[in-house]
């Protein structure tokens, strides 16, 4: 199988600044809800998300989970309500019918702060309940389809979301959309690579082919079947010259586009064309 030398790197000083933010922002709230990216159940939680939000109540949402098989994130569920002891919902952007768990659960999670409040012998107040996330995993979509409106931006591409903002979802919820924040350290390319792989981190931090290749790489080693069948790829090699040829992606003089090939790759990743995948392994 085909490798590529890669290295994906990015600049840790906006991100010291969000997680700072991040920090003072904390007091505000009640409770947290992280989102994930269902396709990478643990490569796209924040790595110290436990150390940066204390005892703070937490909701996850496995977002995208449209894009993986029902059976397989099921499992999922049950390893990181175990491994953060922290109810998991599943979630996407085009589904409303999660909508009311997901708001019931965040109340539910922010009563006994406010609790404490009214014992204090202030008056009730709506739950106040931060989201956070790595870029792109979908904070202001989910955010929008609660609030059945586009109060928050939304874009494709990484860091869209460039300030906190308050948004009212009814009279009993307000939530708080920040910034992406990705580790500050990229010790784990693995893991780097895989942010990439559903465009977590920005375009300016990696290479397209290599990325794409492997992407080849480990959807070959899990989903053999499906991606072969998909490019029309046989027992040859499952390379970027290959699938540029077979679908006649070719340069100028006849040479196979794998500038082209990467980014159709990518792209047919992300939209779920190839299949449904989840791409972090339950041993990890």
């Amino acid at each position: 199988m085909k490798e590529n030398k890669l290295h994906i790197h990015w600049y840790p000083g906006h991100i010291a600044k969000a997680e700072k933010k991040l920090k003072e922002q904390l007091s505000l709230v009640d409770a947290v809800i992280e989102v994930i990216d269902a396709r990478l159940p643990l490569s796209s939680s924040y790595t110290n998300i436990t150390g940066l939000l204390g005892n703070k109540p937490r909701l996850i949402l496995l977002n995208k989970s449209d894009l993986t098989e029902r059976n397989e994130i099921k499992k999922w569920i049950q390893i990181l309500e175990s491994k953060y002891n922290s109810p998991v919902l599943l979630c996407d952007a085009k589904n409303s019918k999660d909508l009311n768990s997901i708001i019931k659960k965040a109340i539910e999670l922010s009563e006994p702060r406010i609790q404490a409040i009214m014992q204090k012998g202030l008056l009730r107040r709506p739950a106040r309940v931060m989201v956070v996330g790595m870029p792109n995993v979908g904070k202001s979509s989910i955010i929008n389809k609660l609030t059945k409106s586009s109060k928050t931006k939304i874009g494709a591409k990484a860091g869209v979301t460039r300030q906190q903002q308050w948004v009212r979802i009814n009279p009993q919820l307000e939530l708080l959309d920040t910034p992406g924040i990705i580790p500050m350290r990229q010790d784990d390319q693995q893991t780097a690579t895989k942010l990439a792989f559903v465009n977590s981190i920005s375009e300016n931090a990696y290479s397209n082919e290599p990325v794409a290749q492997e992407l080849l790489n480990i959807l070959d080693q899990k989903y053999s079947s499906v991606v072969r069948h998909y490019y029309g790829i046989g027992d040859e090699e499952l390379t970027l010259d290959n699938i540029a040829t077979k679908r006649n992606w070719l340069a100028t003089g006849g040479s196979p586009d794998i500038t082209r090939t990467a980014i159709y790759i990518l792209r047919d990743f992300r939209d779920g064309k190839i299949g449904k995948f989840i791409l972090d392994d339950l041993e990890e």
